[in-house]
């Protein structure tokens, strides 16, 4: 596998569309910032709605155009953000690791998520803020436990410090190429600028086995 970053012009082998979720605060948007721009903003304010970005890459040589939703995290706007997690084929759910709070929501999340995405989507469980060890609420014990229970991937990340950001991302997007293997999707033309719903290329994951993983930044499947 080679992982490297295609320009405008490169013709886009596969869309895949991810969701953010998680609590309000923890980082969800500081999380696509980083990746999609390498960009860390230190007043950051709260994500209204949903937003996406888009990221290029190179997967074993086809090259996937990332689209990432970031939704709110407020309980208000959650029968809002439920109509986008169709068509989404990967999950970052996002927890502050200083806030216990943050992590005791994560199964309602899950439960949201399960409700309204495919039920193979590809789910990474992400503890942010591990630059500040010294205020950790949450155990990686914990975490693990929880991802290997509901047969997640797991990592710690920090947005600030770009800690697995990259990494992260990474690990679903190889994931959901490895499940759609050779099939032949391309891309529809799509100005992703200007639309407010997701268009392109509608992939559906077949069946697969999922494996858990108790390790911080293990395997998917």
């Amino acid at each position: 596998m080679s992982n490297s970053y295609g320009d405008f012009n490169t013709k886009i082998d596969y869309v895949f569309k991810i969701v953010l979720i998680g609590d309000s605060a923890v980082g969800k948007s500081q999380l696509l910032s980083r990746f999609a721009k390498n960009e860390f903003s230190v007043d950051s304010k709260a994500t209204i709605g949903v937003e996406f970005q888009t990221k290029t890459l190179v997967l074993d040589k086809k090259t996937v155009k990332a689209q990432i939703w970031d939704t709110a995290g407020q309980e208000r706007y959650r029968s809002v953000t439920s109509a986008y997690y169709r068509g989404a084929v990967g999950a970052m759910l996002v927890y502050d690791m200083t806030k216990r709070q943050s992590f005791d929501h994560v199964a309602g999340w899950l439960d949201e998520l399960r409700a309204h995405a495919d039920k193979n989507i590809v789910i990474m469980l992400i503890g942010n803020k591990c630059d500040l060890g010294s205020l950790r609420a949450v155990p990686t014990e914990d975490a693990q436990e929880l991802a290997e229970r509901e047969e997640l991937c797991f990592m710690e990340t920090s947005a600030l410090e770009a800690t697995n950001v990259e990494t992260a991302f990474l690990t679903v997007l190889t994931e959901i190429y490895k499940i759609i293997g050779k099939k032949t999707l391309t891309a529809s033309d799509v100005d992703y600028a200007k639309t407010t719903t997701f268009k392109g290329t509608s992939i559906v994951i077949p069946g697969q086995e999922s494996n858990s993983s108790g390790r911080s930044g293990g395997c998917c499947a």
